[in-house]
């Protein structure tokens, strides 16, 4: 469907390069990894080892274990704004501790808007009419605490994906195409940790999160024969909490993600029972590890737990130039009083030679956010969730 395949080359360019490009290349629906919201956002796009609010749907489920109470966010980003082009998203999430299921029940809605087109003949450049371009993502999920020091997280996700509303003269295929997905996440944040042969006790203090995201068949926008896998990604992530008192908390975080897809030179793929195993092996050991995107932050606060919090972001991403070379660094700022909360983070390529003009460069995301009836991580004196 040759339709299809101008709107896949188009949206290659429009979400940028680097591991979601891959993605585009290799896999379709790649909004899906895009990190979506502005806190994670703002320490480099990393999340899977931190995880402590309702965005860890994303991030990795299994943090949402350790939370209680309820808490809604809502984040908007124009996306790749060097393009000047109708290009956002937009991101909501729910969670709800319920004590009577022994965890919390989650939701989010992911939706990518790729703007306006016109549609044309196969023989022809005369327009024949426009139709609006979209993806589409609702994740329902549910996290609970397999220990005092284990979390795990699951998600189901129906993925819809409309790059065309019809077909144009003879091709196959509506150019919509629609699929599911599931996500599998696990936590360790260890209450007692002594570090061997000291007396320093890493305990409320560290936490380590692994997360199998976008585990699900092939979509098609053709036929079962030229269907595309949906973009499997694994993330490994780690959060400490390197200094704490009753004003100030220090936090860094570090995030290696890989997208397991296999793909060949036919164009077939394997399945994704089979990708998150050979997508592992299908390089060179140097290539596998140069294949790993690496991101990491530092997240300040300032402030009293049930009172006037605020908080400074940092971070940096980077992916091996042979594999997308995106390289950027983030900055981001938040608030917290009350019930109420609000983030922002922005990208920037311009310290990097040649990143003057990347899609990416100056790419804003903000986060409003209500939370309430949560209780106190009385271990750290903060709430989860900030």
């Amino acid at each position: 469907m040759k339709i299809i395949k101008v709107l896949a080359l188009g949206f290659l360019m429009f979400l940028g390069t680097g591991q979601v490009l891959k993605a585009q290349g290799e896999a379709a629906v790649p909004f899906l990894l895009i990190a979506p919201d502005s806190r994670g956002g703002g320490i480099g796009e990393t999340g899977a080892g931190l995880a402590d609010n309702s965005s860890a749907i994303f991030w990795n489920p299994a943090g949402i274990a350790f939370l209680t109470g309820q808490e809604f966010s809502f984040t908007h980003s124009n996306w790749l704004p060097q393009f000047k082009l109708d290009l956002f998203y937009d991101y909501a999430t729910y969670r709800n501790y319920m004590p009577d299921l022994g965890g919390s029940v989650t939701a989010s809605i992911t939706y990518m808007n790729y703007g306006e087109f016109v549609r044309t003949g196969p023989d022809s450049p005369d327009p024949l009419g426009t139709f609006r371009s979209f993806d589409m993502a609702a994740t329902v999920g549910y996290a609970t605490k397999l220990s005092q020091d284990w979390g795990f997280g699951f998600n189901f996700r129906l993925i819809h994906s409309r790059l065309s509303d019809q077909p144009t003269g003879e091709e196959q295929g509506t150019g919509t195409a629609t699929s599911v997905s599931f996500d599998l996440g696990f936590m360790w944040r260890p209450t007692n940790l002594i570090v061997p042969f000291t007396d320093y006790d890493l305990g409320d203090k560290l936490s380590i999160g692994l997360n199998l995201s976008n585990l699900g068949p092939k979509i098609s926008y053709i036929d079962r024969a030229q269907a595309d896998p949906i973009p499997t990604n694994f993330r490994l992530g780690f959060a400490y909490r390197i200094f704490q008192d009753d004003f100030n908390s220090l936090t860094y975080t570090l995030d290696f993600s890989k997208l397991l897809v296999r793909k060949y030179a036919d164009g077939t793929s394997d399945d994704f029972y089979q990708a998150i195993f050979t997508a592992w092996g299908d390089k060179p050991l140097d290539q596998e590890l140069a294949d790993v995107v690496t991101s990491m932050g530092l997240e300040y606060w300032y402030g009293k737990p049930g009172d006037f919090l605020f908080a400074l972001r940092s971070g940096f991403f980077y992916e091996d130039p042979s594999y997308g070379n995106r390289k950027f660094v983030t900055m981001g700022a938040g608030i917290r009083y009350d019930l109420y909360g609000f983030d922002f983070s922005y990208i920037s390529t311009s310290v990097f030679k040649d990143g003057e003009n990347h899609p990416l460069s100056d790419t804003l995301r903000f986060t409003i956010l209500v939370g309430w009836g949560g209780l106190p991580d009385n271990t750290k004196g903060l709430p989860r969730g900030i």
